[in-house]
This record gives structure tokens, C-alpha cells and sequence, in this order.
């Protein structure tokens, strides 16, 4: 590929109704509307508190101040620690809220307004029947909760999200393990279960490989399925840096992101702001959804003709290298290029970029694991890195970009389904017991459960369980059928007012991070454990315990005084040292009160081609490549009078939206004005005798939604994309067996103008 070709791949347009820089000026108004607020004081005291940032696995924060990473360096907060922050910041919903809306005027609310409520400040339940929610004290609700928790074991479980604390996701696991449940379900479920599950199997850890000091050694990084602009702002400077000193971005992403073409990062004012933005992607690959597995595979191919292959870093640290090898060479040109819709020599151009780099790091988001073979994408991406001899060495390998603060830290402390066999066996020397052995349930079989009556009782602990999964029809069915469940919340959120229970919903107030008044610990997307000071909240009056308090006391009333004293785990420091005792790799923590050595985890970044798999190397993986196609109108429900065009819907996150809350209504980077829209290639809207702006349906398998507007963008031909969670309504859940993920970026539906007849 010639460079004046290549230039035209890595510097596409955004779209006509989208900016043509991500970052820059509406960053800067935003912090200093929000600063230079009567609320502005407070958000300054937080963003300089000595804790994590609440928002993405890529926050600052910890000991050494709110503004500074890992390495000691400053002005580090993005604008999701603004908008975080902020809605933390609102004041105490008015009882009388409660008091004089019937539930059905809430359940009309959107995310955004359920959000603008306010905080949560007494704890309230829904009983069966009525149609407010009442306040009740924090006696009633532990006696509830623990009745609810004295059902059966394999018909108690829980949910969470990564919002809350290492050591309150620690007392859930034991609490319910203690009881004999592992139905530990969690939001990691639903976004990146297959990098877990792919990982694990191929090099024995599942978190990143690269520290943040790694990724600076690296000269290609290879970003995929990430829209890092809005969900990871501080990364962007990681790779602003990166093209400076010369290095390349391989960006894969169906959807051209305008801040993933060129990005204005505030932290750089002259050499970013003043000049117009930083050139990001040096190569930026336009693929069909869910044909990341063909594309690597044809990236795998390129490599072998072009002689780019590190065979004896396959032969001395590598297991099942000739089979995929083999693979890559027998899949014929003409079957990869159709598949993912690219052409041979832009996957040339790809491979040659990755083959002649020294030291490449792979990266990627949900856009690689939201998918029905999202294992397979991550063992595609892997064997690539193995291939290459970007594994186990500075500089390079696989790096995960999780997307809640402490989601990883939540899979470290054992809130899964699938518990590690070291941390069980550690478990049964705490608990004095042998621990249940059967499989529990993960989110998507917990729906299921739930629907089929399986469930008595839930404790949520933070997120949406409702709005987070695919078919809300379904969702909130299954969540009728559970007799109890306990939501743990700082914020009102959907769930709380269409997950309703069939008898009791208690919805309990809690402290967040930064308001806490205990240290607590939380660990980021790149295995680094910092500790969170003890703070203040500034609702005044309010009845609020922290997720610690409450598990505690729940657990010491069923569970007494042995073989663990329950009740003094409410003193954090005495959680991690049961967390030093039980949690490989967790051993610092033990002493952390004493040293304020916040450290990163060991065992997990490789910087020798030595793994933590039995053999001491990789296993890889032979990927299979998809069989992708679109849906009928007829298979949608439809008739066959209806004239419309089918398209692959991929489902996202708003650039102001932080996993199912969302702060802001449109999205000015990518040109959409308001949450029912739709994002359209032109020549789609074109063939389907559509305009811009004209209002559509679209149908799914579950559902459609009416008055979508049509927006164009510079998105993949054949594919269109909409907002999560409201999309959520209209397709069913379709997940890969190997993990349970849905697949939320390929969703076949069914466009067609309003005023057409179903």
C-alpha cells in the first residue's frame, strides 16, 4: 500500500454532523461550567481528594493525590471525573419526591432524569401492591435482608458493579459463599467475561499484561473496539505521546470516532489544543461488526507471506503455534476479505505495521467482547501478539481496557461465578468448610433463573441490573419473580423503579468512594491497587451506612460470631487482611495501613515470555472465522410489504454517559442531538429511499422503537448505531456459550420509514 493510500484510511472523515476534533474547546467549557459553579468549591475538594476516580479503570487518584497516575505524575483527571463527580454532588432527593409520585409516573422517567433526581438519603422499600415507595429504617431493612438470605442457597444471589470498594466486594463473596451460594453475578458478565475467560486460558492471568510504565516502551499500539475519547479520556495522552516520539495506532473500529482520528487533549495545551488536535491513528480500519476474528486471522496470514512470524519465540514459549499457523495459511484471501470488508492490502499495510514494530501493545474494549464469539476475538488477538513475540516482554502485549473503576477489582476478590481454585482453597481454610463446588450463576443465567422462578432473593450491590441487559421485557419479567431484592445505591437508577420484586424492594442508601468514612482500596484496569482516604458527604443529616457497614452486620446476623468475627469486619483494615491471607497477588494489602505503599499486583505484567499457565507458556488457539448475516423482515415479525433495509445495529455508550447513566442527552462528537437516534452510513439512507432526519422504526427480535431519527455518519456500510440502554428494549440476548457476554455490538434489525404498517 502506497502512502498516499494509507493517508486516506487514517485520517477519514467523522461525518457531516460530527466535529472534526475529538477534545479540545467543549472540554474545557465543560470544567469550567461545572467549577466555576456555586457547586464548583465541592468539585474541587473531590478532584483533589485522596481517592480513585469514580469513573473509568484508567482513573488517577489514590495516595498521591486525585489529579496523579500510577507514576507520580499530575493533571491527570479527565472530564468523566468532572461529570462523576458532579452527579455525586447533587443534593438529597426530597422525601416528599418519594412520598407524592406513584411509581408509575417514575417508571416514565429516562435515565438521564432518574439520574438528576438526586442522592439517595434514607433507606425505602416497594412493598407488593403499593404504589410509592416508603421509608423504612436501617433495623427493618437488615431483618428483611436477612430473612431473604436464609432461603435456600442455590436460590440466593447477588449482582454488582465496580462502583463500590475491594473490601465490600470481598464481604459479598464471603457472605454468600459463607451461606453456600456462588451465584455471584456480575456487570463484568455482560462487557468483558470473554477477555477473562480468553486470557485466562491462554496465559494463565486475565487482567492486562501491560502496566501504564509498559505502554510508554511500546512503539505501535493497536487500539480495537474502543472508543477511548469518551469512555478512557487519560489514554489519549498515552497515545499522543506515543505518535510523537514516532510510533504508529492501528485503530479497528467500524464507526470512524472523530477523537480517534485526531484529539485535542486539554493536558497538552500547545502542542494540542493551540494546534488544532494530535493526529492519533496512523492506520484506521473500517471492518463489518463482529469480523474482528477474520480480520486477524488475515492479519495472522499476511504475516506468514511477508515473513514476519517470530518462529522461535513461537517454538520456545508457545503451545498449539502450528495449528493456528496452519489455519491462518489455509483460509483463502477471498473468504477473509468478504468477511470483514476489507481489503488485502489494508490487512497487509496492518500486519506490515505490527510486524516491523519492536514492541506493540493490543489493545481493546467491548467492541471486541460483545460479541457471540468474543473469546474467539480475544484468542484472535492474542495469537497475533504470540505471533509477533508481543507477549511477555516490555513494552508490549494484551491489554484490556475495562470500563468501570474497580470492575477488575470486583473479579479479583472473588465476585464471579467462576471462582479461581487457589482463592477457594484459601476460602475453606477462612470459613473452616468446604465451599460449594457447583457452578453459580453468571448475569445472563441469572435473568434466566429468575425468569424460570429459580430465585428468592438478590442483593445488588450498585449498577442496573435491569436496564443493563438485552430484552428489558425479559429483565424486568425475571425481576418480578424474585421475591426480595436489595439494591445498595447512591443514585436512583431504572432498575429501582421497573426491577421491582414481587414483594419486598429495598433500595438502601450508601456512601461513595469518596465520601466513605473508612479507607478502602480499589484496583485499575492495568492491576494497580490504590487506597482511598477516609472523606465527608455533604448531605448533612442524611442516613446513609457504607457498603461495608451493612454486609457486616448482615453477615454476623446469619452467620454469628465464627469462624470469621463478622462484626469486626466492619473495621476495613481487619478485610484486608483477610484479603493478604486469601487473594493471590493481594499480599501488600496486608500492611497497606501502615505503609500508604499503594503497589501493583504481582504476577500479572509479563516482562518475560514466562506465563502462569502449568507449562510456563501461552496456548493458542485456533479461531474459526464467523458466519455473519443480516435478518429478514419476516424473521424480525415483520410482513413482507414492509419496505425498509436491514442493518447491524451496534449498541454504545453516549460520549456523556458512564455504563447506564447518562449525564447529558446528545452526543456532539458524533453529530447526535438526542437518545432516539440512529447512526447511518449515507449510502444506506440513500438505497433505502430514507433522508436525514426522518423519523423511522426500528425492529428488532424483541421489540422496536418508533420516531427514530436518522442521523448520517461515517459509519460501516450495512450497519447502523443507537444508544444503550434504551436499544435494549428491542433484542433478545444471543451470548457466547464460552462466557456469557451478549452480543450488544451486532444486533440484525430492521429500518423502515413510521408511517410504514408492520
Amino acid at each position: 500500500m502506497d502512502a498516499d493510500t494509507n493517508e486516506a484510511i487514517a485520517q477519514p472523515s467523522s461525518g457531516q454532523n460530527a466535529p472534526e476534533v475529538g477534545g479540545g474547546l467543549p472540554v474545557i467549557q465543560y470544567w469550567a461550567e461545572k467549577t466555576l459553579s456555586p457547586q464548583g468549591p465541592q468539585i474541587w475538594e473531590k478532584l483533589f481528594h485522596k481517592s480513585a476516580c469514580l469513573s473509568c479503570a484508567w482513573g488517577t487518584g489514590g495516595q498521591k493525590g486525585g489529579f496523579v497516575n500510577e507514576l507520580g505524575e499530575g493533571i491527570q483527571r479527565c472530564m468523566k471525573s468532572v461529570e462523576a463527580i458532579s452527579a455525586e454532588l447533587m443534593p438529597a432527593i426530597a422525601p416528599k419526591i418519594f412520598a407524592n409520585r406513584r411509581l408509575a409516573e417514575l417508571q416514565q422517567l429516562s435515565s438521564m432524569e432518574a439520574d438528576q433526581l438526586g442522592r439517595l438519603s434514607f433507606p425505602m422499600m416497594h412493598r407488593a401492591g403499593s404504589n410509592h415507595y416508603e421509608r423504612i429504617s436501617w433495623e427493618d431493612a437488615l431483618a428483611i435482608a436477612e430473612t431473604a438470605l436464609r432461603k435456600a442457597p442455590d436460590r440466593v444471589a447477588s449482582y454488582s458493579s465496580g462502583r463500590g470498594s475491594n473490601e465490600a466486594a470481598y464481604l459479598l463473596q464471603l457472605v454468600l459463599r459463607a451461606l453456600g451460594s456462588n451465584n455471584l453475578a456480575d456487570c463484568s458478565d455482560l462487557c468483558h467475561a470473554p477477555s477473562t475467560v480468553g486470557l485466562n486460558q491462554m496465559f494463565g492471568s486475565a487482567t492486562s499484561m501491560v502496566s501504564l510504565e509498559g505502554l510508554r516502551q511500546a512503539d505501535c499500539v493497536v487500539l480495537i473496539g474502543s472508543n477511548a475519547p469518551a469512555n478512557h479520556p487519560r489514554l489519549m495522552n498515552e497515545l499522543i505521546d506515543l505518535r510523537d516520539r514516532g510510533g504508529k495506532v492501528i485503530v479497528i473500529n467500524p464507526i470512524v470516532e472523530v477523537g480517534l482520528v485526531k484529539f485535542a487533549s486539554p493536558a497538552y495545551p500547545i502542542k494540542s489544543m493551540l494546534a488544532g488536535g494530535s493526529d492519533i491513528s496512523s492506520l484506521y480500519l473500517q471492518l463489518i461488526p463482529g469480523s474482528d476474528t477474520a480480520l486477524f486471522v488475515g492479519i495472522q496470514k499476511s504475516l506468514l507471506e511477508q515473513d514476519l512470524v517470530q518462529w522461535e519465540f513461537l517454538q520456545a514459549h508457545t503451545e498449539n503455534w502450528q495449528a493456528v499457523a496452519d489455519y491462518a495459511r489455509k483460509t483463502d484471501w477471498e473468504t477473509i476479505t468478504q468477511t470483514c470488508g476489507l481489503a488485502k492490502a489494508e490487512i497487509d499495510f496492518a500486519a506490515q505495521l505490527i510486524g516491523t514494530s519492536s514492541a506493540v501493545v493490543f489493545a481493546w474494549a467491548m467492541g471486541i467482547t460483545q460479541h457471540t464469539n468474543g473469546v474467539d476475538n480475544v484468542f484472535s488477538i492474542a495469537n497475533t501478539a504470540l505471533l509477533t513475540g508481543n507477549a511477555g516482554k516490555s513494552g508490549a502485549g494484551t491489554m484490556p481496557i475495562r470500563g468501570h473503576s474497580n470492575v477488575q477489582g470486583f473479579g479479583s476478590m472473588g465476585v464471579t461465578a467462576h471462582l479461581k481454585e487457589e482463592i477457594r482453597q484459601a476460602l475453606e481454610v477462612l470459613l473452616d468448610k468446604p465451599l460449594n463446588r457447583n457452578p453459580g450463576y453468571d448475569t445472563r443465567a441469572l435473568i434466566d433463573a429468575a425468569d424460570a422462578g429459580k430465585i428468592d432473593s438478590l442483593l445488588c450491590l450498585g449498577g442496573n441490573l435491569y436496564a443493563a441487559n438485552p430484552d428489558l421485557t425479559q429483565a424486568k419479567r425475571a425481576l418480578g419473580n424474585i421475591e426480595t431484592i436489595i439494591y445498595l445505591a447512591t443514585k436512583p437508577n431504572l432498575g429501582h423503579f421497573h426491577g421491582l420484586a414481587k414483594h419486598n424492594t429495598l433500595v438502601l442508601p450508601v456512601f461513595n468512594r469518596f465520601e466513605s468514612p473508612h479507607r478502602t482500596t480499589v484496583e485499575s484496569g492495568n492491576n494497580f491497587v490504590r487506597l482511598n482516604e477516609p472523606g465527608t458527604s455533604h448531605l448533612q443529616g442524611a442516613d446513609l451506612k457504607t457498603e461495608v457497614a451493612f454486609l457486616s452486620e448482615l453477615a454476623q446476623r446469619l452467620h454469628g460470631d465464627r469462624p470469621v468475627n463478622w462484626r469486626k469486619l466492619q473495621d476495613t483494615k481487619y478485610v484486608r487482611q483477610l484479603i493478604a491471607k486469601t487473594i493471590p497477588g493481594y499480599e501488600k494489602i496486608g500492611q497497606i495501613d501502615e505503609t500508604r505503599e499503594e503497589f501493583t499486583i504481582s504476577g500479572r505484567i509479563f516482562h518475560q515470555p514466562k506465563f502462569s499457565t502449568p507449562s510456563g507458556k501461552a496456548k493458542m488457539f485456533v479461531t474459526p472465522l464467523p458466519e455473519l448475516s443480516t435478518a429478514s423482515a419476516t424473521e424480525l415479525g415483520l410482513t413482507l410489504a414492509v419496505q425498509g433495509i436491514p442493518l447491524t445495529l451496534i449498541t454504545g455508550r453516549s460520549y456523556s454517559q458512564h455504563n447506564t447513566v447518562v449525564y447529558r442527552e446528545g452526543d456532539k462528537y458524533r453529530g447526535m442531538p438526542h437518545r432516539n437516534c440512529i447512526m447511518m452510513n449515507p449510502v444506506d439512507i440513500e438505497a433505502a429511499g430514507l433522508k436525514e432526519h426522518q423519523r423511522i422504526t426500528v425492529r428488532g427480535d424483541a421489540g422496536q422503537l418508533e420516531q427514530v431519527e436518522i442521523v448520517g455518519g461515517n459509519i460501516r456500510p450495512g450497519s447502523g448505531f443507537m444508544f444503550y440502554p434504551e436499544v435494549n428494549a428491542i433484542f433478545k440476548a444471543k451470548v457466547d456459550p464460552r462466557c456469557g457476554t451478549p452480543g450488544f455490538k451486532r444486533v440484525p434489525v430492521w429500518v423502515y420509514p413510521a408511517e410504514a404498517t408492520a
